[in-house]
C-alpha cells in the first residue's frame, strides 16, 4: 500500500479496507512503518517500536483474518502506537519519559485496562510515543529521550504530554495514537498539531488495573485522531465500567459513532477570552476564537461573552498542588523499584516532589475540596450555557526549549532540594515563578480535569506562520456525545482531514 493512499484514509476508512480484503494487514503495518522511518528522525515522536508484536498481530490476520489474542473490532488490522505513559503492554519496557525507569529497562507485568479495550478494539500496535517526564509539562522534551517536534514546523513544540502521539498523527504516522490527559494532555497536543483531541469525563474509560480514578479522576485515557469518527468509534470501544472502578456511568442513549451523524439543535455557547491568569493572551489566540464564532454563528448557533464564576489563579494553584504531590509520589515510587538516585530525574520533577512532600495532609485536601466549588460553579454556567468555548492554548505552540527551565532557576533549585522541606521552596517563590511560567501558555484546559467533565479541542485556525491553534469546548457532565455532534458539525463545515504538513 503506497502512503498517497495510506494517507487519504482515517483508521475507520483503513479498517473497512481491510474487512473487505482491498488490504492486507501487513500491507497497512508496512505503509505505517515506512513513513514513521521516513519522518520519525526528523520528529523524535515514536520511541520504541513493537515489531514482534506488530509482526505477529498482522500476519496471524493476513493468514486466518482474525488474531488468536485480539478480536475483531472497529478497528481490525489498523497501526496503532501507544503513548509510553501509564499506557502498559505486558512485557513491554515502560519509561514514562523517565530516566530511571529507562535504565532499569522496566517492564510491566500485565496491561493496562485501557490497553487491553484499545487492543480489543482491533489495533495493531507496533510501538510506543515520547512524553515528558510522568506528563507534568505541556511540551514534550524530556532529557531521557530528547523532544519531540512539531510536524508543521520542527523548530515548534507539538505540545504535551501526548506531543509524540499527536506529532505522529500530525505526520501521517498513524491516522490515531494512544493519549491521555491530566490537565490538558490530549487537547494542548491536538490543537498544536492540527488534530482532533476530546478528553472524556471522569469515570467514563478505566484507567486500571493499578491507577484507577488517577489524581481523583482528573486523568482520562483516549486518542488524538484525525478525524473526528476515529475518536468517536474509539470511545465505543473503550467506554465503560470497570471491575473495581469508582462510578458506572450512565450509558449513553446510542452508540458516540451513530450519534455524532445526527447534528446539534442550535446551541448557547459561553465565550472565555481572557486568561484566567491575568496574563494577556497572543493574537492568534483571538483570532482562533473570532474565526471559531464566526463559524458557530454561521450553522445557527448562539454565542456570546460568559465564564464560570471561578478564580482562575487559585483553581491554577489547586491544581499544581495535585501535580506536586503526584511527584512525589511518582519520584519515590520509582526510587523504590528501582534503586535510582536523585540525578535519575529532571531538576524541575525533583522541585515539584520536593515542594509536594511538604504539604501536610490537611493543606492537601483543604485543595481538594476547593474543587467542589469549580464544579458548583461550572454546573451553574451549564445551567444557562450548553458549551463554554475558549482558546486551547494562549499563544501558538512554543519554539522547542522555550518553556525550558533557565539555567540560573536551576542553580538556585540545586541548594534548596538539600534542603529537608520543601518550605523554603514554597518561600523562594522560584517554584511559584515556574509553575506560572507552564501554566501561561495553558490557562484554559485544567478546569475540565478538576471538574470531571468532558472537554475537546478542534483544529479551526491557521496561524500566519502556519502552525494550527485549535478551539476548545467544554461540557456537562455526560456531554461527550453533544461534544462529538458539534465537532462532526464543525468538521462538515470547515474540513481540515486533508490539512497536512509537508514533512519527509
Amino acid at each position: 500500500m503506497k502512503y498517497s493512499d495510506y494517507v487519504q484514509h482515517d483508521a475507520f476508512g483503513l479498517a473497512q479496507l481491510v474487512a473487505e480484503r482491498q488490504v492486507s494487514a501487513i500491507e497497512v503495518l508496512d505503509a505505517a512503518r515506512t513513513r514513521m522511518e521516513a519522518v520519525n528522525p526528523a520528529l523524535n515522536a515514536v520511541i520504541r517500536r513493537m515489531d514482534a508484536q506488530a509482526d505477529a498481530f498482522a500476519e496471524a490476520h493476513a493468514q486466518t483474518g482474525a488474531t488468536s489474542t485480539q478480536s475483531e473490532g472497529a478497528f481490525t488490522g489498523v497501526p496503532f502506537l501507544l503513548k509510553d505513559l501509564f499506557q502498559d503492554y505486558a512485557g513491554v519496557e515502560s519509561s514514562y519519559g523517565n530516566a530511571a525507569l529507562k535504565n532499569a529497562k522496566f517492564k510491566p507485568e500485565v496491561h493496562a485496562e485501557i490497553t487491553r479495550r484499545f487492543m480489543a478494539s482491533g489495533v495493531n500496535i507496533f510501538g510506543k510515543t515520547n512524553t515528558p517526564e510522568f506528563g507534568a509539562k505541556g511540551v514534550t522534551e524530556p532529557e531521557a529521550f530528547g523532544a519531540a517536534r512539531n510536524p508543521w514546523n520542527t523548530d515548534h513544540t507539538p505540545g504535551g504530554s501526548s506531543g509524540g502521539s499527536a506529532a505522529a498523527v500530525a505526520a501521517g504516522i498513524v491516522p490515531m495514537a494512544g493519549a491521555n490527559d491530566g490537565g490538558g494532555s490530549i487537547r494542548i497536543p491536538a490543537a498544536c498539531c492540527g488534530l482532533f483531541g476530546l478528553k472524556p469525563g471522569r469515570a467514563r474509560v478505566p484507567g486500571g488495573p493499578e491507577r484507577s480514578d488517577l489524581m481523583h479522576g482528573a486523568t482520562v485515557d483516549h486518542v488524538i485522531s484525525r478525524s473526528v469518527r476515529d475518536s468517536a468509534a474509539m470511545l465505543d470501544a473503550t467506554a465503560g465500567y470497570e471491575h473495581g472502578g469508582i462510578a458506572r456511568l450512565a450509558e449513553p442513549e446510542t452508540s458516540y459513532l451513530q450519534g455524532m451523524t445526527t447534528a446539534p439543535k442550535p446551541l448557547r455557547i459561553g465565550v472565555l477570552d481572557e486568561s484566567p491568569l491575568d496574563i494577556p493572551l497572543h493574537a492568534e489566540a483571538h483570532a482562533a476564537i473570532k474565526t471559531t464564532t464566526k463559524l458557530l454563528e454561521s450553522l445557527g448557533h448562539r454565542v456570546e461573552r460568559a465564564a464560570p464564576a471561578i478564580d482562575g489563579l487559585q483553581l491554577g494553584r489547586d491544581f499544581l498542588s495535585m501535580w506536586f504531590v503526584q511527584m512525589t509520589l511518582a519520584v519515590d515510587d520509582i526510587r523504590a523499584r528501582t534503586g535510582a538516585k536523585a540525578d535519575a530525574f529532571e531538576m524541575d520533577t525533583r522541585a515539584m516532589a520536593h515542594v509536594g512532600r511538604a504539604f501536610s495532609a490537611t493543606e492537601y485536601m483543604q485543595a481538594f475540596g476547593r474543587w467542589q466549588g469549580y464544579r458548583r460553579a461550572l454546573a451553574d454556567f451549564h445551567a444557562e450555557y450548553d458549551l463554554l468555548l475558549t482558546p486551547t492554548l494562549a499563544n501558538p505552540p512554543s519554539r522547542i526549549g522555550e518553556s525550558a527551565t533557565p539555567k540560573w532557576q536551576l542553580m538556585a533549585l540545586r541548594p534548596l532540594l538539600h534542603l529537608p522541606s520543601g518550605r523554603a521552596l514554597i518561600r523562594s517563590g522560584i517554584v511559584e515563578q515556574i509553575a506560572r511560567e507552564n501554566l501561561k501558555h495553558v490557562p484554559f484546559t485544567q478546569l475540565a480535569n478538576l471538574t470531571g467533565v468532558p472537554a475537546m479541542s478542534v483544529p479551526l485556525h491557521m496561524t500566519e506562520n502556519g502552525l494550527p491553534l485549535g478551539s476548545q469546548f467544554i461540557g456537562s457532565p455526560g456531554s461527550e456525545a453533544l461534544l462529538f455532534q458539534l465537532a462532526a458539525q464543525l468538521e462538515e463545515a470547515a474540513p481540515w482531514f486533508n490539512r497536512l504538513p509537508e514533512i519527509g
